[in-house]
């Protein structure tokens, strides 16, 4: 039987703590943590936080859409950082830290695109969302130690917004 999981990627800060968050996602089959957006193939960690690469911290959200829609995870994404923010997520400034949701195709776009449009014109985060909406790019892994970090070292997500992490 062919897999039928899906892959969704998003940009929202510190990786670590995004990949926590989505991991505790009922129907979320695995994260990963890594880069997607810039101009270098397999850049390490150390360039993407030079901000020189175009990259931005990512992580790739592997799915069954069965149990959970990519419609249901843009909306974990914008409970888990601050999407008014412009290319800073708490401490962490620059590029590689901005918002941003990579679509694979054009259902994936309209439903980012509206789920934008509410939250902006709901009114409830008191600023313009400034997320980027784009094609999806080159997804690039990051390094072993960056991968499940919060749970390899026992500790409790730590950057986020209203103690959720980002």
């Amino acid at each position: 039987m062919a897999n039928k999981n899906k892959f969704a990627v998003f940009g929202a800060g510190c990786f670590w703590g995004v990949e926590s968050s989505f991991r505790a996602v009922e129907g979320v089959v695995d994260v990963a943590v890594g880069y997607a957006g810039g101009d270098l193939a397999k850049p390490s960690y150390r360039q993407v936080c030079t901000g020189k690469t175009g990259h931005a911290e990512v992580v790739q959200v592997e799915y069954d859409p069965a149990r959970v829609t990519f419609a249901q995870l843009v909306d974990v994404f914008w409970q888990i950082h601050d999407p008014t923010t412009l290319n800073r997520q708490g401490p962490d400034f620059g590029t590689q830290y901005r918002s941003v949701i990579f679509y694979s195709d054009e259902d994936e776009r309209k439903a980012a695109e509206e789920s934008k449009r509410r939250l902006d014109e709901s009114g409830q985060l008191g600023r313009p969302v400034v997320t980027q909406i784009v094609p999806a790019a080159e997804f690039y892994r990051g390094e072993e130690y960056h991968q499940r970090y919060y749970e390899r070292m026992g500790i409790a997500p730590t950057c986020g917004i209203h103690g959720r992490a980002d």
